[in-house]
C-alpha cells in the first residue's frame, strides 16, 4: 500500500510538471473534449482558452521558478523512496511478553509456556535412516504431483554433517516448530525430530552447486541462514524415518503441513519442487542480508532464560 501511494504521488508530480513546463500539454487536453458532445466541447474550449501558459510567460520574462518548484518536488519524492529502499528491516523484540503482543495465536496455544527443545537426535540414527531411504528409493520425486520430472538424489541431503542445534535457530521459529511437534504428538501420535536447522552460507552454496534439482537458493537466500527454517522427519520405534515412500511417513507429512501452516509457518510441501519436511518462518526483507543473519541466529542469548539445551 505504501508503494502504491508513493507511485501515485510520483505520477501526480510528473503530471503537474508536464502541465507546468510544456505549452503543448495544454493543447493535448483538447483530445478528450472532442469525444464529448458539442456543448461540452464548447464549454471546455472556453475554459482552456483562459488557462495561461506558464512556459510561454517564462520565455518572455525569463522566470524559471516553476522549474525549481518541480525539481524540489522530485527531491521530496526521492528522499522517502531512497530511505524505504535502503533502511534495515526492523526486528521485533523477542521476550516472553512480546509473544503475547506479536504472536497471540501461538501464545494462547502455549498458555504462556515457553517450550523446551528435545535432545538432539543421534547422528548414527540419521546415517541409518539415509541408508534405508537410499535402498528404498534411489531418486526422490520433486513433487509435481505425479512423481515425474526433475528429481533430487537422496545422497544430496548431506544430513550427516547438518547442524541440528536448536540454539542456532531464532526463537520466533523455534517456538512455532516446537508447538508443531507438540500438536503432532497430541493429535496424531507422531514423534518428530529435527534433521537440520541452521545452515551456513557455505553449505547452502555447496547444495546449490549440485543443481536446481537440489535447491535454487544460494547463501543468504535461504531462511536456513537466518535460523528461520528447519527440516524434520519422524521417529518410529526408536528409528528415524526419512523416506517418502513410506505411506505412514507421507500421511504424517500431510498432517505436519496442516499443523505448521496453522501456526504461521510456510510448508515446503506446497512448492513446485516439494520439500515435505521443510518449514520456514518468513520475515519480510531479511533474505540477502548477512548482517541480519548474524543477529537472528544469535538472538537466543538475549532471552535471558535457559529455554534451550
Amino acid at each position: 500500500m505504501v508503494w502504491l501511494i508513493i507511485l501515485g504521488y510520483f505520477s501526480l508530480i510528473v503530471g503537474a510538471g508536464v502541465l507546468l513546463l510544456s505549452a503543448k500539454a495544454r493543447d493535448s487536453m483538447y483530445v478528450l473534449p472532442r469525444v464529448l458532445s458539442h456543448r461540452v466541447r464548447v464549454v471546455a474550449r472556453r475554459l482552456l482558452m483562459v488557462i495561461p501558459t506558464p512556459y510561454a510567460k517564462q520565455k518572455k520574462k525569463g522566470n524559471h521558478h516553476q522549474i525549481w518548484v518541480f525539481l524540489a518536488g522530485l527531491v521530496l519524492l526521492i528522499a522517502p523512496v531512497v530511505w524505504a529502499a535502503t533502511r534495515e528491516p526492523s526486528i521485533p523484540p523477542m521476550d516472553y511478553e512480546s509473544f503475547r503482543d506479536t504472536d497471540p495465536q501461538v501464545y494462547s496455544l502455549l498458555e504462556g509456556e515457553m517450550l523446551v527443545p528435545p535432545p538432539e537426535v543421534a547422528t548414527d540414527l540419521i546415517v541409518e535412516a539415509e541408508k534405508i531411504a537410499r535402498s528404498a528409493e534411489t531418486m526422490i520425486p520433486n513433487g509435481d504431483g505425479n512423481g515425474a520430472g526433475n528429481v533430487v538424489p537422496a545422497e544430496s541431503w548431506m544430513l550427516q554433517t547438518a547442524d541440528r542445534k536448536w540454539s542456532r535457530m531464532n526463537p520466533r521459529y523455534v517456538q512455532r516448530l516446537l508447538l508443531v511437534f507438540k500438536l503432532m504428538k497430541q493429535r496424531y501420535g507422531y514423534d518428530m525430530v529435527l534433521l537440520e536447522g541452521y545452515r551456513s552460507p557455505e553449505r547452502q552454496n555447496k547444495l546449490a552447486g549440485m543443481g536446481v534439482n537440489v535447491t535454487h537458493a544460494t547463501g543468504f537466500r535461504s531462511y536456513h541462514q537466518f535460523g528461520l527454517a528447519g527440516d524434520v522427519a519422524f521417529l518410529r520405534d526408536g528409528k528415524v524415518v526419512i523416506t517418502e515412500k513410506d505411506p505412514w511417513a507421507m500421511q504424517g507429512y500431510q498432517y505436519y503441513g496442516e499443523v505448521a501452516e496453522s501456526v504461521g509457518l510456510t510448508w515446503g510441501g506446497r512448492w513446485k519442487m516439494m520439500d515435505f519436511g521443510h518449514t520456514e518462518f518468513r520475515m519480510h526483507g531479511v533474505l540477502g542480508n548477512a548482517e541480519l543473519a548474524q543477529k537472528l541466529t544469535s538472538e537466543t542469548a538475549d532471552l535471558g532464560a535457559p529455554i534451550y539445551e
